[in-house]
């Protein structure tokens, strides 16, 4: 009888084992990389217009050519991760590929634009104007090779000035105030030879715990041991050298140290010289490691010691060190530096009167700092004019999203600061723009006030849309007046002032079928510099158009609808709804149009908007508010919020005549995929999902997540709730996963889309997995993103473009469909 039982579960049970192993072996098998429809292809391959970069003189712009996505083999470089960082040892710089590959150099008055020679098949990068605007400094990446090269504007010509060498982990290179000086990181002339990684161990890895609150973020790419250590250490090593703008009279500066920055003083007499310093930690990127701020003469001596900060594992969630923090010149004086402290021992929690305060000290740096400036809540940095030494300082309130600027006197910190600005940091219908800049007299950056008159330009974002001004504004009064606003049919906007008193001016403009142009805007007239066409003509008669909906509580809501060039009115399409949720203290704020219907139709990358040339209406941007009047409980209705916008969504796209509510989809990235996998557990309104690079388990994330403040153990029921791992048993539509396997943004390993992968289909679900060799949080192979493209397509022909639902409204798949 055994024998006869034996044999049944060999030829039987046995077998059936055999056949699903073979089955589950070839859903997780390996494929070849795939391809959407041509037409796709040739859009993504279409190469992109330039970026441009207008000069400090305001008379040439410079055009960096681009390049379209690169293949996977440049991502597949060797990378070493350490520190929070991504680094290529053989150019001992960043890990990734080339973006810009060609300069040109644009004259403005004539419009005549002049090609500068480089080698080919070269990289550009960290592009900067010399503070006159003659010269422009950059890094070329030649193979294995980083290369400084300075191109003279009069002349477009470029020239090596620095053959190898340059250490390019943090900033490689800045001018000097002089404009005829670099000050550049070399690598270090004594690191010795590369660390090896011992086959052996020292020991174990320790970690230790003082009793002290130390809540831990979830960080990526950090060191492991003591051989990374000594690796981060050996590329990050460098050498500050001072050289000539011609190549010449190269000389250190100091002794070698693990520099992340080093910022001349406006005067050109000092340096400030941030480090970090051992011992490293192995749970914090580098950022939050012990640090040192030095001030050295040009010559390399320590002139002053500013400040040294321990490694910043005790800072509270949304929180700051305590000490000097954000040591930095004043832009407005000779060598001075200013600081904040935080009165309330970096933690947000505390309740206090006064938040921050914000001190200065100047060269010969031997005496008491002065206090300039108490905030009641956290500092965010100054802005300085040319006016004195004043300058904007801002705070602002993590609670109420209020945002502050103050007038400040710097040079005079008696005089009373005046208040310039307070609102609602997301209230975009009262942003009052950003200040225009100009060079002052060391060559620095600051808002120009010309006249009694400062110049600011915004989004101008209305209930139509978007609507870019230029407004002079009294700093005396702070008074506004409106001197240019974007109209018609075409979406402009301010790049920068031509003239001081805002007589001309740049501007870019675009329409739903030309891309951004520049022109040169004067009284009433105007001049073109740019032709630049479409990249991709054959999506010119796609209809775009801002639409705007209410949900179920009242709160209004907007989209991006785009429709196939085909549309004809009455048609029913199958709908992609595409999101991302975010978090805001009212329903007046979370309701406000933002973006406009006559941009650009841009389409690159894994872009939803390839989806209309396959049929598809899509809903782009469609606002998913989630609003709590206290943010550290917004979160506490945030599913109940996601369903009532979606469905009012897809309503709307019933209403409007182009959805018939059925064959619906919902897509995003990120959070968008965290709203995604929830949208499909707690409402039945889609047929199918994408979600990319996403998180789904919570407890994974536990000291906090997007907009959530409470750690899992204040809050474990939320953290619960808020985990579409938790609630994978209801996910009974389609669902595509899609993730980088070296995702390195911070809470989306890419553990959180497997294991959600696997309690979808553990639990008799339907769903796809793709994970993509060598990309990180966004995608950027050419071959991975024409894969990504085609697997959407596919899967939204597949379960949403169909009349019927190929589910059978509801009837259980066979097994062979599950399979596959």
């Amino acid at each position: 009888m055994m024998m006869a039982i034996q044999g049944w579960w060999k030829t039987g049970a046995g077998a059936a084992a055999v056949m699903l192993a073979g089955l589950g072996a070839m859903a997780q098998a390996q494929e070849p990389y795939r391809l959407p429809p041509q037409e796709i292809v040739d859009i993504v391959d279409a190469q992109p217009t330039p970026w441009t970069s207008p000069s400090p003189a305001r008379d040439t712009i410079a055009l960096l050519q681009r390049e379209s996505l690169p293949p996977v083999s440049e991502l597949a470089r060797p990378m070493e991760r350490l520190a929070g960082l991504r680094l290529d040892a053989e150019t001992n710089g960043r890990h990734g590929p080339r973006s810009v590959v060609g300069l040109s150099l644009l004259d403005i008055a004539t419009g005549e634009e002049r090609p500068v020679a480089l080698p080919e098949n070269v990289g550009i990068s960290n592009v900067s104007w010399s503070h006159d605007g003659s010269k422009i400094a950059m890094v070329i990446t030649r193979g294995d090779q980083l290369s400084v090269w300075v191109v003279d504007v009069a002349r477009a010509r470029a020239r090596q000035i620095i053959a190898s060498g340059v250490n390019a982990v943090f900033s490689p290179l800045s001018w000097m105030p002089d404009g005829e000086t670099l000050l550049v990181s070399l690598v270090s002339p004594d690191r010795g030879p590369r660390p090896v990684r011992s086959r052996v161990p020292d020991g174990p890895v320790i970690q230790e715990a003082s009793g002290q609150e130390s809540p831990v973020r979830t960080y990526q790419d950090l060191l492991r041991d003591s051989d990374d250590a000594d690796l981060f250490a050996w590329l990050a090593s460098s050498q500050l050298v001072l050289v000539n703008a011609d190549g010449r009279n190269q000389r250190r500066i100091g002794a070698p140290g693990l520099y992340y920055s080093a910022s001349p003083a406006p005067g050109g007499e000092y340096i400030l010289a941030e480090s970090i310093r051992r011992p490293f930690s192995f749970l914090q990127p580098w950022y939050r490691l012990a640090d040192q701020s030095q001030v050295l003469d040009l010559r390399g001596r320590v002139v002053a010691e500013i400040a040294q900060q321990p490694i910043a594992d005790a800072v509270p969630i949304g929180g700051v060190i305590t000490g000097r923090r954000n040591i930095g010149w004043q832009a407005s004086h000779p060598a001075r530096l200013v600081w904040a402290e935080a009165l309330d021992g970096g933690d947000p929690r505390v309740e206090i009167d006064q938040r921050d305060s914000v001190w200065a000290l100047e060269a010969p740096f031997d005496g008491e700092p002065r206090e300039i400036l108490r905030t009641e809540d956290r500092y965010y940095g100054t802005q300085f004019t040319n006016i004195g030494e004043t300058g904007f300082a801002a705070e602002y309130d993590r609670d109420t999203r209020v945002i502050r600027r103050w007038l400040v006197d710097f040079a005079n910190p008696d005089i009373e600061p005046r208040l310039v600005e307070e609102r609602n940091n997301q209230d975009s219908y009262a942003d009052p723009g950003d200040p225009l800049t100009v060079r002052n007299q060391y060559g620095q950056s600051v808002i120009g006030v010309e006249d009694g008159f400062m110049y600011f330009a915004g989004d101008g974002a209305t209930p139509e849309g978007n609507r870019p001004f230029l407004h002079r504004v009294s700093f005396e009064t702070f008074e506004a007046e409106e001197i240019w606003r974007n109209s018609g049919e075409v979406y402009e906007r301010v790049i920068s002032l031509v003239a001081p008193d805002a007589s001309s001016f740049l501007i870019s403009r675009e329409d739903p079928v030309t891309p951004a142009n520049l022109y040169l805007h004067s009284g009433d007239g105007e001049m073109a510099l740019t032709q630049f066409v479409s990249p991709h003509p054959q999506l010119n008669e796609i209809s775009r158009r801002m639409i705007t909906y209410e949900r179920a509580d009242g709160v209004s809501l907007s989209a991006t609808l785009y429709l196939p060039a085909d549309y004809e009115e009455g048609d029913s399409l199958p709908v992609l709804v595409w999101a991302y949720p975010r978090e805001y203290n009212d329903a007046a704020t979370a309701g406000q149009v933002r973006g406009s219907p006559w941009e650009f139709t841009r389409i690159s990358g894994t872009s939803p908007r390839f989806l209309v040339t396959q049929g598809y209406a899509l809903l782009e941007n469609a606002t998913m508010p989630v609003i709590g009047d206290d943010p550290e409980t917004v979160n506490d209705t945030f599913i109940e919020q996601l369903v009532m916008s979606a469905e009012a969504a897809i309503d709307e796209t019933v209403a409007l005549g182009f959805g018939d509510g059925e064959r619906v989809a919902i897509a995003g990235h990120s959070y968008g995929a965290f709203m995604t996998a929830h949208l499909l557990a707690a409402s039945d309104r889609f047929r199918a999902g994408i979600a990319r690079s996403g998180a789904y388990n919570r407890t994974l994330t536990p000291f906090g997540f997007q907009s959530e403040r409470r750690t899992f153990w204040a809050a474990p029921e939320v953290y619960f709730e808020l985990s579409p791992f938790m609630h994978a048993d209801a996910i009974n539509e389609p669902l595509l996963m899609i993730h980088g396997l070296l995702d390195n943004n911070s809470g989306t390993f890419p553990i959180q889309s497997e294991r959600m992968f696997a309690a979808v289909k553990g639990n008799g679900g339907t769903a796809r997995l793709v994970m993509l060799p060598y990309e990180s949080h966004g995608y950027r192979g050419r071959e991975s993103v024409l894969h990504v493209l085609a697997e959407s397509i596919d899967w939204l022909d597949r379960w949403v473009k169909p009349i019927e639902d190929p589910r059978g409204e509801g009837d259980a798949l066979e097994d062979e469909d599950l399979m596959e």
